[in-house]
């Protein structure tokens, strides 16, 4: 069996042959596709490298999950859970300027929908196991690797349903790294030079989708309405749509301006009226951590009516709300003074909040891994606005981090690839990741 000396040399191609399987997740099982193809595809990859893997498919046909497990020295250890998502969100072709399935490298990048979110993840993960298991190297810990479904759609035929139907997967799992942490931030030092942060996720907004509803009166379109339910609905939709609800700040989003504050010089008041003003100056990633400041709840859905002059009985919305730890009562509270008493709310989706602390051996091994591959490294928490797998893995106790390292160029708008039209990682990010991934998990 050969062994390649660095598993980086073979990371850009499988991130780009990722790409190619068509994972899209529409959100609804009949149209979804791809998942199982790409799954065993990865089971075999393992396979060859002399893993015994096991394929699952979660709660519907076709939502095909892979597990692999590698010994540590150490069985008094609770294992590591490495987990990747393997569905994307769909991509219209004609807004590329590449074919967003074709994962094609080109001009420094790895490019298609799921580049960063996560087949560069997933791809990195894939080339360290095959490494580890290859070159006979006993990690200190059990490690689980894990490749999962439907983490787009929130996870129901996915990481929600292993964990209420197979626990046993995760038996004896302390702790899980997988999306959206690790990757690097490039500030200006107060010394005039630049440094990395890299930052870690420590916490993430709880995901609620909520309808709501109005019924009114039916009627012809050319007669006055006072009981209108479209109107109860876009004016509920309208009131929280430009709700600012109040601003509070968590452990994670302090820690990580207090670090921004001490490298840069700049002084991040948390306290000034401004803040989010301040924040804007940090470039893209404001996106983020302005996002982190406050709940939010998006209007995405409207519903109403069949015809020009018919007045529905029925109007419904859907909203995209994202709560901060500790607010969930606040919030509800909040949002049913603003939609008033004719228009009624239940939850799509109500996933909670997760949150750890920036401290404890692994933050330490991840610490060390960066240095070891960017002595320039500085290691700083954050909280994701969007979800992960991490919300039911959290469920059974795991204490869950987002580490998917890369050392990204200053300039790249990083998270307005997320979703976005021409997602790409750069290829000598993707090497950097898998060296920084491998140090990690042989120390971890």
């Amino acid at each position: 069996m050969t062994v390649r000396p660095d598993p980086a040399d073979e990371v850009v191609d499988l991130v780009s042959t990722l790409i190619r399987f068509d994972t899209s997740n529409t959100g609804e099982p009949d149209t979804t596709k791809g998942e199982a193809e790409c799954a065993r595809w990865v089971a075999a990859r393992l396979e060859e490298a002399g893993y015994q893997t096991e394929y699952v498919e979660s709660g519907a046909p076709g939502r095909g999950n892979v597990f692999a497990r590698l010994k540590g020295s150490d069985p008094s250890r609770g294992a590591l859970l490495i987990h990747g998502h393997l569905d994307v969100v769909p991509a219209e072709a004609g807004e590329w300027s590449v074919h967003p399935f074709s994962g094609a490298v080109t001009d420094g990048y790895v490019w298609g929908r799921g580049a960063v979110d996560m087949k560069d993840m997933v791809g990195m993960t894939i080339a360290v196991a095959r490494h580890l298991a290859r070159a006979g190297i006993t990690p200190p810990r059990d490690l689980v690797f894990a490749f999962l479904a439907d983490e787009e759609a929130g996870g129901k035929y996915g990481a929600h349903w292993l964990v209420e139907n197979r626990p046993d997967l995760f038996a004896g799992v302390t702790e899980a790294i997988g999306e959206v942490g690790g990757f690097s931030l490039t500030v200006p030092r107060r010394d005039g030079g630049e440094r990395r942060l890299y930052l870690i996720e420590t916490a993430e907004k709880g995901l609620c989708w909520m309808r709501l509803r109005a019924n009114g009166r039916a009627g012809h379109g050319s007669m006055v309405n006072d009981d209108n339910a479209v109107t109860a609905v876009a004016e509920a939709v309208a009131r929280l749509g430009r709700h600012r609800f109040p601003l509070v700040l968590t452990e994670a989003v302090e820690q990580f301006l207090a670090a921004v504050s001490e490298e840069t010089g700049h002084e991040i008041d948390v306290d000034s009226p401004d803040l989010e003003g301040m924040i804007e100056k940090l470039g893209p990633i404001a996106r983020i951590v302005n996002a982190t400041l406050r709940d939010t709840a998006t209007p995405t859905m409207l519903q109403a009516g069949y015809k020009a002059n018919v007045i529905p009985a029925t109007a419904e919305a859907v909203l995209d709300c994202r709560v901060l730890p500790g607010r969930q009562a606040a919030f509800e509270a909040e949002v049913d003074e603003l939609i008033g008493p004719a228009v009624t709310r239940e939850w799509v989706t109500n996933l909670p909040p997760v949150q750890t602390s920036f401290d404890g051996d692994l933050v330490e091994a991840m610490n060390a891994a960066l240095l070891a591959c960017d002595p320039d490294a500085r290691t700083v928490p954050y909280m994701l606005s969007g979800g992960t797998d991490a919300k039911a893995f959290a469920q059974l106790g795991i204490r869950c981090f987002g580490f998917a390292p890369l050392r990204l160029p200053p300039d790249l708008d990083f998270s307005a690839l997320f979703h976005g039209v021409d997602e790409r990682v750069p290829v000598d990010a993707l090497e950097f990741g898998t060296r920084v991934l491998l140090h990690f998990l042989t120390h971890c």
